[in-house]
């Protein structure tokens, strides 16, 4: 199979994950609240999106590729009506970006018929394939790792749900945040490290909304019930709500620490904490880490917004808006031509002179992943008049690959896993460069959770991961598919 290419304007950027909903509403209007659900949760992916709804006798599916709202229109919304909905918005990791990838996807098994839209990725994705294909018979028609975890639940041994996920759990492994579908039942899934996010909130009508973000559950005027503890899974109908914690699971805790940095919107919450505060937290703590003199602090917008005030409030120095960020440029299928491809940064980003002329900058970002972005951003900035340029950035260097949902991009691609600072300092052309370290990032977000996955800094993963075997790298080979 051919490389997937990667979406115009080309971001020196972790690309987001997916977003997934789940809903119970007795008034008949799930498919409509996961439609608005999903549109919270634009960020975490904008490839496809899709809604599966059931009214208790039958599943009915919608996906479409692009944004949620160029996939769905009113009448679409009408066919979906029902009393229970799950939806899902995807940036594709494992699995080209095609409409047969998109999700929910509806699969058969010995269980009956269920869909289910997944966050994450399984990093045994292929034995359990294998297992499926010679133990079930099962035929697979795409090549998404979310597709054999719908299977494996399809056809997972137990009377029970309670049994069957149990099952799941002891036989999956990775990251894996998921909503499910079947004729009566709504279930929210989170995998025993935790490392996707997952939160449950009641409805005003008496219903109930499983989401990856509490913001989605903001926009339905849900009330935040709480975050998913790892290996728990809520099971939704007519009768209520009722919670299940795998008994097999570990005390380890695993959640990205990425969603703090960059994935999560500001305004959500995780583990009761908002993310925006977070990030001030760390803008602060790369201050005391990493000051430099400057007259003005700016952020590059909109993800290091709240690190860069944090920073400037810690640093004494007054904040302002540096560059504009044109949020639509890459929410079009109108491609650009070869003159304004070269103008790529100029197209997302706009300076403010009046900010820049003459002033030594201080410029915080959330990331430096693979450094194609930031010298032309640079670029940008010394045409506008900057004096001098001091970047600062409140993650730590990115050495390793994420295995857990996150396209973080290969080891050789990773600008830190092939140069010191010093080098990265002139190859992105600043006066100085400083980041944010390992232990202070720990230190501002210990509050927030028992435990994070910070593998793509240091190297550590939380279970054992054969490098040699990403998915995407079967799946070009050609390898991963029937």
């Amino acid at each position: 199979m051919a490389e997937r290419q990667r979406p115009w304007p080309f971001s020196d950027k972790p690309r987001e994950e997916c977003g997934v909903v789940g809903v119970y509403s007795p008034r008949n209007r799930a498919a409509r609240l996961a439609f608005f659900g999903l549109f919270a949760l634009q960020h975490r992916g904008q490839e496809s999106a899709g809604i599966a709804s059931s009214n208790g006798q039958f599943l009915r599916v919608h996906t479409d590729m692009g944004l949620v709202a160029q996939a769905f229109r009113e009448d679409t919304l009408e066919h979906l009506t029902a009393d229970m909905a799950i939806g899902h918005t995807r940036y594709s990791t494992t699995g080209s970006s095609t409409l047969a990838n998109a999700q929910p996807f509806v699969v058969s098994g010995v269980n009956g018929q269920l869909a289910l839209g997944h966050n994450g990725n399984l990093v045994n994705a292929l034995a359990l394939r294998k297992k499926l294909q010679s133990e079930w018979g099962v035929s697979f028609s795409t090549s998404s790792d979310s597709e054999v975890l719908a299977y494996l639940l399809a056809n997972a041994s137990g009377e029970t749900w309670e049994d069957r996920l149990a099952y799941v759990m002891r036989n999956a492994q990775g990251a894996y945040s998921a909503v499910v579908q079947t004729r009566d039942v709504v279930i929210g899934i989170k995998d025993p490290l935790g490392v996707r996010p997952l939160c449950l909130g009641r409805l005003s009508s008496g219903g109930w909304i499983v989401a990856s973000e509490s913001c989605a559950l903001d926009h339905v005027g849900a009330e935040y019930v709480r975050e998913l503890e790892p290996a728990e899974a809520v099971i939704i109908d007519r009768n209520g709500m009722r919670s299940f914690i795998w008994d097999g699971r570990d005390q380890r805790r695993a959640l990205c620490v990425f969603e703090l940095i960059y994935f999560a919107r500001p305004d959500t919450q995780i583990d009761g904490s908002q993310v925006y505060s977070a990030r001030r937290a760390m803008g602060a703590k790369l201050a005391r880490e990493q000051p430099a003199e400057g007259d003005v602090v700016i952020g590059i917008p909109d993800s290091a917004t709240a690190a860069a005030m944090g920073y400037a409030a810690e640093i004494g120095i007054p904040y302002s808006d540096g560059l504009i960020k044109n949020r639509y440029v890459g929410r079009t299928f109108i491609q650009p031509d070869q003159s304004l491809r070269e103008l790529d940064v100029q197209l997302k980003f706009n300076p403010m002179p009046d900010v820049i002329q003459g002033k030594r900058l201080i410029v915080v970002d959330d990331s430096i992943v693979r450094g194609t972005t930031t010298p032309r951003v640079v670029r940008l900035l010394r045409r506008a008049g900057a004096k001098e340029i001091h970047m600062r950035v409140c993650a730590p260097p990115i050495r390793w690959s994420c295995h857990f949902g996150v396209d973080m991009a290969t080891r050789r691609e990773l600008i830190a896993a092939n140069m010191t600072v010093e080098e990265i300092r002139q190859f992105i052309g600043v006066d100085s460069l400083g980041y944010l370290s390992e232990g202070g990032l720990l230190d501002v977000v210990s509050g927030k959770s028992n435990g994070f996955c910070h593998a793509c800094f240091s190297g550590n993963y939380p279970i054992p991961i054969q490098l040699e075997m990403d998915k995407l790298v079967l799946e070009r080979s050609g390898e991963f598919i029937d």
